[in-house]
């Protein structure tokens, strides 16, 4: 009876620390989370429509390319690197599945489309780790090549998607009553988040963007954990391809002419250092809604769609100075 009334006791405090330690690691999700609803109900005021279930709705859909594409950059960033390549690849992996299903090769052209990731991450992989090169300039020059092969392939023309079935790719329901780009995006949130945060070759990654020196030092294999990430990334760029063409049944060879630098803002937004070392994969989904939820509101409201780009600069730079500043308040206590 005693034992069960001290283990009682000690139950509340345990719990208190349990949540206070959650907050205190997820501090900047939450000024994420709760940015982005203040930013919703500030819309809604003008534009009540927003506030609707079927609006929500358009805007996780929307999102959800750039939300796979956030978290396969994330894990580059992560590691100190930079991958400016996968807008190209998204782009390349649409105009190919196309071009395969117009072949006749139907719902299994996809994994031809998710072989241009793979090719194109190994690239990318191999050349930083074992060429050597810049992060930078690597996937800046796979960058103009993927984008430029997306342009060959079908001579620039847009391509329909020839199979009536491929919609169920996205807008399916694996489970009942779950769209199928809903499922896609928490299941890899969840599986990321433990990885990186459970796992110890997810730490890994950390140790590598703190210091790859000391990393290897302590005998974790860098080269290994670099070319992991840039193939992860190119991978989930080309799934966010395909969901893409998925939803609106055509691939155009500059569908991701943006979306590099969206899912770059997406994972700084998030609290990911350029530095390396420091992100979590609900910051980037968090700071990819965030860009989504931007994009909706100026569409809705009415303001010219060229202010876009400029918006989510200012939502950078703030995140970035916020970063910046709660950094320097904690080297100073």
């Amino acid at each position: 009876m005693t034992k069960t009334i001290i283990d009682q006791a000690g139950a509340a405090p345990r719990a208190i620390r349990t949540r206070e330690g959650l907050v205190s690691a997820y501090r900047t999700e939450l000024a994420i989370a709760g940015a982005i609803v203040l930013l919703v109900l500030a819309v809604g005021i003008q534009v009540p429509q927003v506030l609707s279930w079927g609006n929500f709705a358009n805007i996780t859909q929307a999102g959800a390319p750039l939300i796979i594409m956030s978290l396969g950059v994330l894990l580059v960033v992560i590691t100190g690197g930079i991958d400016l390549s996968v807008g190209s690849v998204f782009s390349l992996t649409g105009m190919v599945t196309a071009q395969a299903m117009a072949s006749g090769l139907g719902v299994s052209a996809a994994l031809i489309g998710l072989g241009v990731g793979l090719v194109f991450g190994s690239i990318n992989g191999f050349l930083v780790t074992v060429a050597g090169l810049a992060p930078f300039v690597v996937t800046l020059i796979t960058f103009a090549v993927a984008g430029s092969l997306a342009f060959i392939v079908t001579n620039g023309r847009s391509m329909p998607i020839g199979d009536p079935d491929f919609w169920l790719l996205n807008s399916g329901s694996l489970i009942p009553g779950v769209p199928n780009y809903i499922l896609f995006c928490v299941v890899l949130l969840v599986v990321i988040e433990i990885f990186l945060k459970k796992m110890v070759a997810g730490r890994w990654f950390y140790a590598v963007g703190s210091s790859a020196a000391a990393a290897h030092l302590l005998g974790i294999p860098v080269k290994r954990t670099q070319f992991f990430a840039y193939v992860a990334s190119s991978l989930l760029a080309s799934f966010s391809g395909l969901l893409t063409i998925s939803y609106i049944l055509n691939a155009e060879s500059t569908a991701g002419s943006s979306l590099m630098l969206q899912a770059i803002a997406a994972v700084v937004i998030g609290g990911a250092s350029l530095f390396g070392g420091t992100g979590t994969a609900i910051g980037a989904v968090l700071g990819a809604l965030m860009i989504t939820v931007i994009q909706n509101g100026v569409n809705l409201i009415g303001i010219n769609s060229f202010w876009q780009g400029s918006v989510t600069g200012i939502a950078i730079l703030i995140a970035v100075l916020i970063d910046r500043f709660s950094k320097s308040r904690r080297g100073a206590v």
